[in-house]
């Protein structure tokens, strides 16, 4: 069963919520698409079909729809939570191609100031800037369409690392765990997603990051700790390198995109 809330709409945009909490591994029956369409994963995982294509899309993985495309989709692992961004001809140039999405940690932090400045009220501008910031950087990250028996490995390997498997701790036990060399992992999943095995990793553990700082949490070390890292100093270094912000000056950007205040890099 699907619902829908929309959180901002002009005749540019509408900026939704929708919730499916069916599960079914079969696809759907055919359905038409009606826009220009971005859907970026909150929570969940669920499959989408378009074009002779599929994809396994969860919280790093999102996919760009075209008015026309016949799509289908399966939710077998239960409900899911995403945001639906319907978007007019125009709203931004270039046009949009890719089925799937690379959904990296900048997409990410994107996606969730387009939450905040919804949240905010101030729809012409705040979520209208918010939201060309994020449909520019989210679709030059199309992701590659790979052999069958690669993307159900490189799918297998996102499921252990968004769980947090033991066997996730290295690649070579993540190998282990799925029955394939840690060659052949390595080099499907990097061709398939465009960044590498270790990135991806490290892309997951900063996006858990930035869900305990919306939950309130304050102690980088604990954090540190709870997460994988091997210090404070490591967690930062990483968190640099994919956002180009310190975990402090990053809880600063989004307690000020909460508030509606403060400063917006480009």
């Amino acid at each position: 069963m699907l619902s829908a809330a929309t959180l901002a709409a002009r005749p540019e945009f509408t900026v939704a919520t929708v919730a499916c909490r069916a599960r079914h591994t079969r696809w759907s029956e055919p359905e038409e698409c009606g826009d220009h369409r971005l859907v970026l994963v909150r929570r969940g995982r669920f499959r989408r079909s378009a074009g002779g294509n599929e994809a396994d899309l969860d919280p790093t993985a999102g996919y760009l729809g075209a008015p026309g495309q016949e799509e289908r989709f399966a939710h077998p692992a239960g409900g899911d939570l995403c945001t639906s961004i319907s978007l007019a001809p125009g709203f931004r140039e270039g046009g949009e191609s890719a089925t799937a999405i690379y959904v990296d940690a900048r997409v990410d932090v994107a996606h969730r100031r387009v939450l905040a400045a919804a949240r905010g009220g101030d729809i012409d501008y705040a979520v209208t800037e918010e939201l060309l910031r994020l449909v520019t950087v989210a679709a030059r990250r199309p992701t590659e369409q790979p052999k069958p028996a690669d993307r159900a490995l490189v799918a297998a390997a996102r499921e252990a690392i968004i769980e947090g498997a033991p066997e996730a701790a290295s690649l070579c036990a993540l190998a282990g765990l799925l029955g394939a060399s840690p060659y052949r992992l390595s080099r499907a999943f990097s061709r398939q997603m465009g960044v590498s095995l270790t990135r991806y990793r490290n892309r997951v553990r900063v996006g858990r990051f930035m869900d305990r700082l919306a939950e309130g949490e304050t102690g980088l070390a604990r954090l540190a700790a709870d997460l994988g890292f091997a210090d404070q100093a490591h967690l930062t270094r990483t968190v640099r390198a994919h956002l180009g912000h310190t975990p402090t000056a990053l809880r600063r950007l989004l307690d000020a995109d909460r508030r509606g205040t403060g400063p917006r890099p480009a």
